[in-house]
């Protein structure tokens, strides 16, 4: 049973952390929506499918928005219990530190394992939700995704090309073609106008085109007789405005949410990525044991040609060097070995470069699915830290202990990227890669709360001006008057 002051404790903990999380989770929502802005905005999509959109991108934030969340309430939560005298009022009554942080380590622990399960079954099934949304908003959307100068078959039953695409949005289209697409047997149609315009229709399901100065060319075939079509005169209509409405209700209502992406790693859970992994592996000893036979094969090519040359016809003779052949002889071994030298340094280099996105590909793997478990861990040793932090500078609110928690996490972040690019040159082990900024963290979590528990006056700063004062006396001039001396 929970104690009367193990409430308090968690009450205290839960109120900042609730108001922090919704701040960061809001915050990290913002810059996705910033940078997939032109994916979706002008497609016309309704509310509630970008709301959909957005929340299913920004699950995939909570593994790094929950970490943040318990650095910032833990600092802010003992910080109050500092700056209110709280922590001095339970030592006083023979609390220690340690037991007033139990409560809240079992809570940053149980969250820590529910991150781990949001991770691990939730956040690959919104991904894959994210993703093929995405997908589908591209390229279900026709209005803004022709291409000048190609045909383009996206409109369900037509053919369009557009030799120009201009305006803010790309409303504005000249060299106007639209072809309609039609059996022998029936009606065919074909519009050209010098210009036309994209223009917000009232019906979200269709979209609005207005042609100006073109022509209609049209064949009524459909439901006449073999004799009667071939006296059917073409019909060629001009007009100086044509309206016209092309149904996309198909493919916006249909596919905009249809699973077309299954392959991604990002979509699997733990278990999953096991068997993606060891796939990955068995592939690329076979890509590598073929580029090694490759390579070993021209370099076994190379010095035979080498070592042919160097030595005289006759067997029974003892090896001859370089510096006895002849002329013309001994110019023509040292280029032709020298070209063969150059092709194989080529070929290494292009091996190289095949290797690269191999090696890549399979840290990116390893690394996503470490980070399903590191992160969790990430959740108690962010704990630590900020628990520590907040007890030994006694400062509560949003002032200090968010520029400190910001500083931490900027470090954790940037250390993340680092390694990680290392880890895709194939410099450092993908698992290692993973967890080596909790594996430098959790010493100065450690060394953060036994400072804390020895009432270490770290951040005071009267302390360090004492340890400096020898040195700024060399630098400072005596105030003191010369007739008192």
């Amino acid at each position: 049973m929970l104690k009367i002051l193990d409430r308090y404790i968690i009450k205290t903990f839960f109120g900042p952390f609730f108001f922090i999380f919704s701040v960061l989770f809001f915050i990290f929502i913002v810059n996705i929506i910033w940078v997939q802005l032109g994916q979706f905005m002008g497609k016309g999509l309704t509310y509630w499918q970008i709301l959909k959109l957005l929340f299913y991108l920004g699950v995939s934030v909570v593994s790094l928005v929950l970490p943040l969340t318990i650095l910032l309430a833990s600092i802010m939560s003992f910080g109050e219990f500092g700056e209110r005298y709280e922590l001095a009022a339970m030592k006083a009554a023979g609390i220690s530190l340690t037991r007033v942080m139990a409560p809240l380590l079992g809570v940053a622990a149980a969250l820590a394992v529910m991150l781990f399960f949001f991770s691990n079954n939730i956040i690959p099934d919104f991904q894959k939700k994210a993703k093929n949304m995405l997908f589908n908003i591209a390229q279900t959307k026709p209005a803004l995704n022709f291409t000048p100068g190609q045909f383009i078959d996206q409109i369900p039953g037509y053919m369009v090309k557009f030799d120009k695409i201009y305006g803010e949005n790309g409303e504005n289209i000249e060299g106007v073609f639209v072809h309609k697409k039609a059996s022998t047997y029936q009606d065919q149609q074909s519009i050209v106008a010098e210009k036309g315009k994209f223009v917000p229709a009232a019906n979200k399901n269709f979209l609005k085109l207005v042609l100006y100065n073109g022509y209609v060319f049209e064949d009524k075939l459909e439901g006449k007789p073999e004799n009667a079509k071939l006296r059917q005169p073409d019909q060629a209509i001009k007009f100086d405005t044509l309206v016209s409405h092309f149904d996309v209700s198909e493919i916006i209502n249909k596919a905009i949410e249809k699973e077309q992406i299954t392959d991604d790693y990002r979509f699997q859970t733990y278990g999953q990525l096991n068997e993606t992994i060891d796939k990955n592996k068995k592939d690329n000893d076979k890509f590598f044991s073929n580029i090694s036979n490759d390579v070993l094969n021209q370099t076994s090519a190379v010095v035979t040609y080498m070592d042919k040359n160097t030595k005289s016809k006759a067997a029974a003779k003892p090896q001859i060097k370089l510096d006895t052949v002849k002329g013309e002889k001994k110019l023509e071994i040292i280029y032709n070995a020298y070209n063969r030298l150059d092709n194989l340094k080529s070929t290494v280099e292009g091996k190289k470069n095949e290797l690269s996105p191999n090696i890549k590909y399979f840290s990116k793997i390893v690394i996503y699915q470490q980070r399903i478990v590191s992160y969790s861990v990430t959740c108690i040793i962010f704990f630590l830290i900020g628990a520590s932090l907040g007890s030994i500078i006694r400062k509560g609110g949003m002032g200090l202990p968010v520029i400190i928690a910001i500083v931490i996490f900027i470090i954790f972040y940037v250390m993340n990227l680092g390694i990680e690019n290392i880890s895709w040159s194939g410099k450092m082990s993908p698992y290692l890669a993973a967890w080596l900024p909790n594996l430098i963290l959790l010493p100065f979590g450690i060394w953060m709360t036994y400072k804390a528990l020895t009432d270490s006056q770290l951040f005071d700063a009267e302390k360090y001006k004492v340890l400096f004062k020898p040195i700024t006396k060399l630098f400072s001039k005596s105030k003191e008057h010369k007739r008192y001396q």
